[in-house]
Formats: C-alpha cells, structure tokens, sequence
C-alpha cells in the first residue's frame, strides 16, 4: 500500500492528536504516514455560535470531501465533533482510545470548583449541553458565550475577565495543559457530551485501509462509542440541542449507559439510565434514547425546534 494520508483540522489539539495516531497507525501499520491539514468551516467562521450557522457538522465536512475525493486516505476526528450522520461513502472505521471523559473546570482563582465560584460568577463555554447543565446547578452564574481553540479559550479568563471557563478533561490532557484543571467535573454532576475524550478515525466505506485500521480499535472502546453513537442517531441529536450521552464499563463486564436532553434554560431535564452486554451496545444505546424520549424528552425538543423555527 503507499502512504498513509491522514485529513486533519489545523487546531493546536486537532494537530496533537493526529500526530499522535500518525505515529500509532505508522508503527500498527507499518506504512509511512503524511498529515493533510484542511480548514474547516468551523474553523473559518468563529463569532457565531456553531448552533446556528449548522452545528458540529461544519468541522467535518471539508474533511469528509477529501475522503471522498481521494485527497486523503483517513480523517482524525474528536469523536464528539462527528455528527450524528455522516456524509455517503464515508464510516468511521475505528475508536482508538479514550481519555478522561469528563467536563473541566479552569479557573481564575487557582483550586476553585464548580461549587465553590462566587455567586454570580462569568463562566464561558460554548457548548449549549454545558450552559444548560450549568444553569440547572447555578442559575446565578452568569454564561458567556465562547469560541477558539483550546489555548485562546483559556487565555479568555483574563482578557474576557472570567471567573473560569469549562471546557473538556481529554483535549486539556492531551495538549500538556492538565496542570490547569482545577476540578475534574464528576458525571453525576454534569453528564458528557456523546464521543467526549473520544478519537474517531473515519474512512470511505470502500477504503483499501478501512479493515486494516478497524483491527486497532481495542474492544472496549468500540463498545462504549457505537452505544453513545447509537443514542446520539436516535435522538437525532446535534449542537443545537443540551444533549449528553456517557456509556461506561463496569466491573462485572456490563455496560451501563446514562442519557438526558434539557431545555435550553436547563429547567427541564429528562433522564434515563440502563444497563445491557458488550455484545448489544448499539441495543442498550437506542434503549436508553427512547426512555429519554419517553420521560419528557420528546416535548422538550419539540419545544426547542419549535423556538429554532421562530427565531428563524
């Protein structure tokens, strides 16, 4: 086979973790690796919110192009910026790895958390599944909307004078930047966002490399992404609506899945929780879908769309 092409965002942490997997796939593979670095809509358009210029979908369709255009031979994606449908010809061939899931808390005062932020507090984010939860646990802070990478977001603290902003556990780690984490943000408090910590190596459907790549993907991984993948496709869920969706292996070799959907202003929150076998993960993630749907999810982003189509 020739070298391996590998599409990627130009981000400080989309480059990070594709040089990592070049490495990884060059040494699995035995091929020699080469990174196309794409600029994505995304990436291009940063004074609105990605929920109303199309959502998580523009960081990957340029990308997607170029799979299908033979430009590139296999995407790096974060999982949690894949929509939930991809484009034709295209699949996600392997979950590599998955770091710490959960939400972080960087803030202005060194050794804050969530809890202990004075009231009325200025938290930036720019996920609507954050600002949401956030109002639910602190309708007193006050949120500011927030763009850029990961290094601009933090820089933000200071010159948007912010008390913290809240960002991902797994893109700080990997960046080098751990040390300005204030507080790991337990699931119980603030469910993660479906792919969160996730990698998501995508290719076309007909790739000469999809096989290949698809035999590095540790068991486990695939298990809890295709049940969060699963959930998110149910629901039809984008960035537009406060949706979260956490799959997790137990000790006893389960799996336990956890999902909700909340109103914009976080006041409404519809939950469901389940539990199903590594070998039925897609199963228990359409399960816990319809529980959500069922226990008030289903009014609850009826009422979203219906302000979408409004405000249009």
């Amino acid at each position: 086979m020739s070298k391996l092409r590998i599409a990627t965002r130009g981000s400080d942490l989309a480059l990070v973790q594709s040089r990592q997997m070049a490495d990884q796939l060059g040494r699995a593979l035995g091929v020699e690796t080469e990174l196309v670095v794409l600029r994505t809509t995304g990436d291009r358009i940063l004074d609105r919110s990605l929920s109303k210029i199309g959502g998580k979908g523009l960081f990957v369709k340029e990308i997607e192009e170029a799979l299908l255009a033979d430009a590139a031979d296999v995407a790096v994606h974060s999982a949690k910026d894949v929509p939930a449908r991809l484009a034709n010809g295209c699949v996600i061939a392997c979950y590599p790895e998955r770091r710490d899931p959960r939400d972080a808390l960087a803030g202005r005062e060194r050794g804050v958390d969530l809890a202990s932020l004075p009231r009325g507090a200025r938290v930036g984010t720019g996920s609507t599944r954050r600002v949401a939860l956030l109002r639910a646990l602190r309708p007193d802070l006050e949120i500011v909307p927030l763009r850029g990478n990961v290094p601009t977001r933090l820089e933000k603290i200071v010159s948007d004078r912010l008390d913290a902003v809240v960002l991902a556990c797994a893109g700080l780690d990997r960046l080098g930047l751990a040390d300005r984490i204030d507080e790991r943000i337990e699931p119980e408090t603030m469910l993660p966002a479906v792919g969160q910590g996730l990698l998501a190596l995508e290719t076309r459907a007909d790739s000469e490399w999809r096989s290949r790549i698809a035999a590095l993907e540790p068991a486990a991984t695939g298990e809890v992404a295709r049940a969060e993948r699963a959930y998110q496709t149910a629901l039809g869920g984008d960035c537009s609506i406060p949706l979260a969706g956490f799959a997790e292996r137990l000790p006893d070799g389960r799996l336990r899945m956890r999902g909700l959907v909340s109103s914009l202003d976080g006041r409404e929150i519809a939950r469901a929780e389940d539990f199903g076998t590594v070998d039925a993960a897609e199963a228990l993630g359409e399960r816990v879908a319809r529980a959500v749907l069922e226990s008030g999810g289903r009014g609850i982003l009826a009422a979203i769309a219906a302000a979408g189509s409004s405000d249009a």
